[in-house]
This record gives C-alpha cells, sequence and structure tokens, in this order.
C-alpha cells in the first residue's frame, strides 16, 4: 500500500468537496461553548441544592432541641400531676381547705330500696398550729348591746357540717 492517497474522482470527489479541507476552529467554538455553560449551570445548580439542604437541616435540628425541650417540659408537668394526685397529696391538700373523711356511705338499689346506714361525717380535730388566723369577735361589754338589723333574727343558727343528700326514688318499676 503506499501512503499517499490519489485524488479522488467520481462521487467521493463530490462528497469531498462539501467537507472542509482544512483545520477549523469556527465550528468547535459553538461546541465549546455548549459545555462550558452547561457545567457552569450544573455548578451553580448544585451549589443552589447544597445550601439549600444545609438550610433545612440548621431548620431540622432547631426543630429537634424544640422537640427535645418541649418533651423535658412535659414529662416535668407529668411528674407534677401524678405528685399532686398521689392518695397522701389529695388528703393533705383536703385537710388543708377544711375537709374531713366522709362516713359511711348509704346506696339506692334498683328497686329504690336504701342499702347501708348513712353516717355523718366527723368535725375536723381543732390542730396546734391553724393555717388561718381566728377571727376576733368583739368583746360584748366593751362595744355595748348590739341591736340586730331589720329582718335578721337575734340567736345564731347553727351550722350543719355534714349531710347526706338524698337520692329520687323512681316509682313505677
Amino acid at each position: 500500500m503506499s501512503a499517499a492517497r490519489g485524488p479522488l474522482k467520481g462521487r467521493a470527489a463530490r462528497l469531498g468537496r462539501l467537507m472542509p479541507s482544512g483545520p477549523s476552529s469556527a465550528a468547535r467554538t459553538p461546541f465549546v461553548l455548549l459545555v462550558v455553560l452547561l457545567l457552569g449551570g450544573g455548578l451553580i445548580t448544585l451549589l443552589l441544592l447544597n445550601s439549600a439542604l444545609n438550610q433545612g437541616s440548621f431548620k431540622l435540628r432547631e426543630l429537634k432541641d424544640r422537640t427535645t425541650e418541649l418533651t423535658d417540659e412535659e414529662q416535668a408537668l407529668q411528674r407534677d400531676v401524678d405528685a399532686n394526685a398521689a392518695p397522701d397529696a389529695l388528703e393533705r391538700r383536703a385537710r388543708e381547705l377544711g375537709m374531713v373523711p366522709g362516713g359511711s356511705p348509704a346506696f339506692l338499689g334498683p328497686d329504690g330500696k336504701v342499702l347501708g346506714e348513712p353516717t355523718v361525717a366527723a368535725s375536723p380535730k381543732p390542730s396546734r398550729t391553724p393555717s388561718r388566723a381566728p377571727a376576733r369577735t368583739p368583746d360584748p361589754a366593751a362595744t355595748g348591746p348590739r341591736q340586730a338589723a331589720p329582718g335578721a333574727s337575734a340567736t345564731p343558727k347553727p351550722t350543719v357540717t355534714g349531710t347526706t343528700p338524698t337520692a329520687p326514688t323512681t316509682s313505677g318499676r
């Protein structure tokens, strides 16, 4: 085979004329620009995507920290509720309010019959250290005889410390 080829003939010669014969940089310029633009656009897109993901991760961290705070607060409040709902704490608070344990209850059966014997709750024992200061009563000798207001009775009415509510009975069964 020979290293050099001869001139082209016929159909090959016509096709050869359509192709540029020398080195041409004008045909490569648009391709190079297209590749540079695609690479630059891809880098900018990656940068924006990365910063959006970082911002989302910061927000996620803040929300996780807030969730941890709220969970701790909820547990502390639940401990307070549990401590105040304990029977001894309820009894102490009831005594501070002046309440006393109830007597024996009575129940109504479905036929209206009273079951059990109700008793009145016992009045509280006077404590040695009162939680409230007793009300001062004026000395009747120092103020003189007091006149009752119109429509008021002169004798004090007794106070009831405990009563048993009566339940309505149903008839017709």
